[in-house]
């Protein structure tokens, strides 16, 4: 009898590794599909708005953007060849990291843009190894605070998509842009707990219809069913260490949500892992679809926790629900009639609808202040010293326009400011913390 248990335990399949039938495992992806596409959709749009991209080169970046996605998605549900965590995770492109793509291609050109992403990509493999000491040294009063600037320095791109290129939006611009907010908090608010998780495509979907039925939503023409993505569409990248510094800094950052995540992923499924191995697994397949991302032009890719609520929702915590997942957004990649629809959207309201999803950065910075002791004064000096030299270059562009340009570019990144700012401040203060190993909370001293 005992034999016979012990035979069953050792054959049973954990859910996360279990196959569902197809029919659910296709209608469950799909709704994975539905939760997270908004996010490359508005990434693109942000990019190609911001950049002023001609409408060969934005469909070419959505569908390398969507592609990525899809394969980041299959190799962190997979979990093979040391690259993924071989749990239920989605890829998305990383909102931060988007700002500093756009930030980097303004200032410079989106070849060195394209350069720092591939620059950031191989750091991040060659730092696997030493990636949780460096996380554990990172001060949580420090992340907090470059949440916080990496929120506000998102939301003013966002705003930027509803104003005019003067400066001076129309009445109907700004109008369409509370449309959008509003219908995406009413959603939010009195749809049934299942639908909610789509509020902010269904605020962009009623901001493209009011647009419509005033005149100011007119779809692309073309025929083609198929589109590709372009190897290194802005020409040969320029790899300027200098001008990647930004983006640097926050694939260090990105370390930190990566072991935060997958801890998260693996404590929702009821998966026990050796969290070490998982993390660097983690990392490493991020680094390697952003390296990809990188020589098609698109942005820093990162692992995502937006369908973790989905999986508490659903009860299905099959791996390969998110594979299937990945496989649809590959598929999508390559569907022309996508990159028409998308690159027609209106601006305002692809503006109002990534300044509400955005602003939940600022929100989730705030609350990440609740995890130290604000009322120690070197912890609330270290907050203020890196919110000020953060948010200063945000708020008033103009700062440094005196000074030469390399030093131009470094000093008016809001988030390498904050991060360097504050660990200086830190260490006047206090001792660096010791920091939990899944990157969480750090116990201020």
């Amino acid at each position: 009898m005992a034999r016979s248990t012990m035979t069953r335990l050792e054959t049973e399949v954990h859910p996360v590794d279990e196959v569902p039938r197809p029919a659910r495992a296709l209608i469950a992806a799909v709704q994975h599909l539905v939760v997270m596409i908004a996010t490359p959709i508005t990434s693109v749009l942000l990019i190609s708005h911001s950049l002023h991209l001609d409408d060969g080169t934005a469909r070419a970046l959505l569908s390398a953007t969507l592609l990525c996605s899809g394969i980041g998605t299959i190799l962190q549900s997979g979990g093979r060849f040391g690259l993924g965590a071989g749990l239920p995770f989605v890829m998305l492109p990383g909102g931060a990291a988007v700002v500093l793509f756009i930030q980097i291609a303004q200032q410079s050109n989106p070849a060195t843009a394209s350069g720092a992403v591939i620059l950031t990509a191989v750091a991040g493999v060659l730092l696997v190894p030493v990636a949780r000491r460096l996380v554990t040294r990172l001060p949580g009063v420090v992340i907090a605070s470059m949440v916080v600037v990496i929120g506000v320095n998102l939301v003013k791109v966002a705003g930027n998509l509803i104003t005019a290129p003067d400066g001076h939006p129309a009445i109907s611009a700004v109008l369409l842009a509370m449309i959008t907010i509003a219908a995406t908090v009413l959603a939010h608010r009195f749809l049934p707990a299942g639908w909610r998780r789509l509020s902010v495509l269904l605020g962009l979907l009623l901001g493209t219809a009011v647009a419509a039925a005033i005149g100011q939503f007119h779809l692309q023409s073309g025929s083609a069913l198929i589109q590709t993505p372009e190897l290194f569409p802005f020409g040969t990248p320029t790899f300027d260490l200098l001008a990647a510094v930004p983006l640097l800094v926050f694939g260090i950052g990105s370390m930190a949500e990566a072991a935060g995540q997958t801890t998260l992923n693996a404590e929702v499924v009821g998966k026990k892992i050796d969290t070490a191995a998982t993390v660097g697994r983690t990392i490493r397949g991020d680094a390697v679809t952003s390296l990809l991302s990188g020589a098609l032009g698109g942005a820093t890719m990162v692992t995502s926790g937006e369908n973790i609520g989905l999986i508490q929702l659903t009860g299905v915590r099959s791996r390969y629900v998110t594979a299937l997942t990945g496989v649809l957004l590959a598929i999508a990649a390559f569907f022309a009639p996508i990159g028409r629809l998308v690159n027609s959207l209106p601006s305002p309201v692809i503006g109002g609808t990534a300044a509400i999803a955005f602003a939940m950065i600022v929100a989730s910075g705030i609350g990440m202040f609740e995890r130290v002791d604000m009322r120690n004064d070197g912890v609330l000096i270290t907050a203020t010293a890196a919110l000020t030299a953060g948010l200063l270059p945000i708020l008033t562009p103009g700062l440094y326009q005196s000074f030469p340009a390399d030093l131009r570019l470094l000093l008016g990144s809001g988030v390498t400011m904050s991060a360097g700012v504050g660990v200086v401040v830190h260490l006047l203060f206090a001792r660096i913390s010791a920091r939990p190993p899944y990157g969480g909370s750090p116990t201020e001293q």
